[in-house]
Parts: C-alpha cells; structure tokens; sequence
C-alpha cells in the first residue's frame, strides 16, 4: 500500500490555527501505566498486561461498553510492539481494502520475517463475507487480528473467527476511576486544563462521573463544555458552579441500542422482576427503557406474554390489565402511555404468579408434535352431510348441557385413543 491506514495518526493541515483535538483524544492515555481501570485484565501481573508488555500478542476481542478504553489499549498495543500495525474502522473498511492490507501482510512476514498486527475498530459492523476475508491470513500467523466492539462477539462474529481469537471482556468505568481521569485532566498543564484557573468542587465532578455512567469519553466531554459554560471570576479563576454544570449536563445519555445485546438485557431484567414480584425493580427497568426510547408497543406486547406466561390463572385479571395497557399504547402514545404502563407493571409483580398456562401447553405441544397424529375421534367431528353421517361422524357424541356436573353418563373421552387419560393441566 502506497499510504498506511492508520487510526491513530492525526492529520496535519498547513495551516498553524487548526482547531485543538476534543479534550477526551487529548487526554488519551499512551501507556498502561496512564490507563485508568480494568484492573482485572492490565493491572499488575494480570494477562492482557503481561501480553503487552512481552509482547506476545494473539489474535483477541476487546468487548465492552462505549468509553471503556478498547481503542486506547489497541493504541497502547500499537506503541509497544514490534509488529506492523495497521488500523481499520468496519465502518468504512471494503472487502478489497481489506485483501490488499492481507496481501501486503502477507508478503511482509515472507520478505521481512514481521507479522502484522490489524486493528479494527466497531467490529460488529463488518459482514460475514467481510470477517471471511481475515481467516486465512489469521490462520497462517500473517496477522494478528484485534477486534474492538460494544457487541456480543458470540453474535456478531463468525464462530471460525471467534474460536482463534481471545475475548477481553471490558467493564464500565466506576464512578471512582472517572472521578480520577477528571482529576488529571484539570492538573495536567500538557494535554489537559492544568493551565487554566479552574475552580470545580467534589461533589460536581462525583455528579458528572455518575452522569457518564461508566464512558470516560462522555465525562471529559462534559467536563470540557462545563469548562466552557463557567463563570469567569475577577481574579480570572473560572468558576464551574452549579448552573455551569446543569447547562453542561442538560439530558443524561442513556446507554440503550434497540437493536443490540443491551435491549435484550434490559427487557430481561424488566420480565425477571416481575416474575420475582419485585415491583420497584420492573419500575425502575421500565423507566430505563422508555426514557432510553424503547417502542412502547414492544413492552406492551411482553405485559401481555407475561400475563398469560407466569400469572395465567393464578389471577385472571392480569391478561385483562396487560390488554388493556396495550390497547391503550395504542390509543394514546408517548407520554401518557408511561402511565398504563406503569399501572400493568405494578399489577403485574404484585399479582401471584403461576406458570401452569405455560406448563399445559408444552405438555401438550411436545404429545402434538412426537406422538402419533391419529385422526380425530368419529364422535368428535361434526355431520354436516348425509353421507357423513352413515360413515358414523359425531356418533356417541354427549351434549354436556344435558347432563348434570359430574353425572358418570355424561362422561366422554375428547383425546385420541393413544393419548386417553393423559393430563396436561397440572395445579401443583
């Protein structure tokens, strides 16, 4: 290749007024002992360290939420090893720039005995014909292959992929290690604030920690906008008080994709606690995922599932609740539909529980799809006809308003021959 990608280097115009890197790229750390968090996988003596710092890299997964440090430690990797480092955003990657970079590694291992270390960042975003693409070059030891995603990699990447890799798995940020990168970025004169007079007390950086819910990314980004919105004092201190940060902070960000792992997670979490009876709980995951913007409708249909699925007769009313809190998502939309929502929610967990429905019917189900499917008893089927009548359709057929509860007369089998006496609806 005639010109290296890479995704770490920035791009230099002629121009000497180009506009200062955002406070969160500037304050990147560039070793591991800058690195803040993940104490399990680079603190000391821990694996992924020890693989930095000998050197000794495999192909691996970095997965974790959005702020949590893959692409710093895929930069740090850079920095430290001796391998060719070349970087791939998914987003942007083809199949052809991705060959090519695979050919050049290639030939770079023949010629120079030096393996490539490839780097691409939102993994999940590649296709399957995209990922294919890596595995023969992967399997030869052409290139070591690090993937960085905020996905399950059990579900966006190919198995073949998957299994010659390492999955890192990354947690959020506490509120403790965001509070200390906010720390440094007001005391380092280099690449932080420390030249500027700043006064911002505890209790704000702890508010703006706990607002960035784990992403160093967004707390810098908002410390950085405080900044911006503070009061300029006479002795040119800048002063971030309190209105200086509700202005910086305005919505929280809510870490919510409708279509990945994490809505999955939380509509988990919402049905498990209504099935524990914990109506705070399913309260609080509810709000998450309608402040989140989660589709109404789609939390309205699993009311109604849970209804029938872990209440069902145990109380009746409860489907009669979940339909109507449908219906009237339906009717009303967001806002108000928050409301009937919330008022299913509560029924809901507060209700007992029972999971007979769900019991019958894979009892039945699995009879219905294994046993024999015998044709349905004469007495049972309707005579329309003539014909069908001399042929003994609906023939010993007892009409059971005709006899009283619990006449032995009016006893009649309604399962196949093979099936009598079988029991599907089980109270205990």
């Amino acid at each position: 290749m005639d010109e290296e990608l890479h995704l770490f280097e920035h791009r230099r115009g002629p121009s000497t007024s180009a506009p200062e890197p955002p406070l969160a790229d500037r304050l990147r750390p560039r070793t591991l002992d800058e690195f803040v968090g993940q104490d399990h996988l680079v603190g000391p003596d821990k694996p992924l360290r020890r693989m930095i710092e000998a050197d000794r890299l495999t192909s691996l997964i970095l997965w974790g939420p959005p702020g949590s440090g893959k692409t710093t430690l895929a930069r740090i990797i850079a920095h430290h090893t001796n391998a060719h480092f070349v970087a791939f955003s998914a987003v942007l990657a083809s199949i052809k720039e991705i060959r090519s970079v695979m050919v050049a590694a290639r030939k770079l291992r023949q010629r120079a005995h030096r393996r490539t270390v490839l780097f691409i960042d939102e993994v999940h975003h590649l296709n399957k014909a995209q990922q294919d693409a890596f595995l023969p070059f992967v399997e030869r030891g052409d290139v070591i292959f690090i993937g960085a995603t905020t996905e399950n990699p059990s579900f966006e990447v190919i198995s073949a992929l998957l299994s010659r890799s390492k999955v890192f798995v990354l947690q959020p940020l506490s509120v403790e290690d965001i509070i200390a990168i906010l720390k440094r970025a007001l005391t380092d004169a280099e690449r932080g604030l420390g030249r500027e007079k700043i006064c911002i007390d505890e209790p704000a950086l702890k508010t703006i920690a706990i607002y960035a819910s784990g992403d160093a990314r967004v707390a810098l980004n908002t410390l950085e906008l405080a900044v911006t919105c503070g009061r300029k004092q006479p002795d040119g201190t800048n002063r971030v008080d309190e209105a200086a940060l509700k202005e910086a902070l305005q919505r929280s960000i809510l870490l919510y994709d409708k279509s990945g792992e994490e809505h999955y997670n939380l509509i988990s979490a919402f049905i498990k606690s209504i099935r524990h009876s914990d109506a705070d709980a399913a309260v609080y995951w509810l709000a998450r995922m309608i402040e989140a913007g989660e589709d109404p409708i789609f939390i309205a249909r699993r009311l109604v599932i849970h209804a029938s699925e872990d209440i069902g007769l145990a109380d009746p009313q409860a489907l009669v609740q979940a339909v109507a809190a449908f219906h009237a998502v339906q009717a009303v939309g967001l806002p108000e539909a928050r409301l009937a929502l919330t008022q299913a929610t509560i029924y809901l967990a507060r209700a007992p529980k029972s999971n007979v429905v769900l019991r019958a019917y894979r009892a039945a189900q699995k009879d219905a799809l294994e046993s024999l499917r015998e044709p349905v008893p004469l007495h049972l089927r309707n005579a329309p006809t003539e014909l069908m009548k001399r042929l003994g359709y609906g023939r010993g057929y007892k009409y059971a308003h005709d006899y009283e509860p619990g006449d032995p007369e009016g006893e009649m089998d309604c399962l196949p021959e093979s099936l009598k006496g079988k029991t599907y609806v089980n109270d205990d």
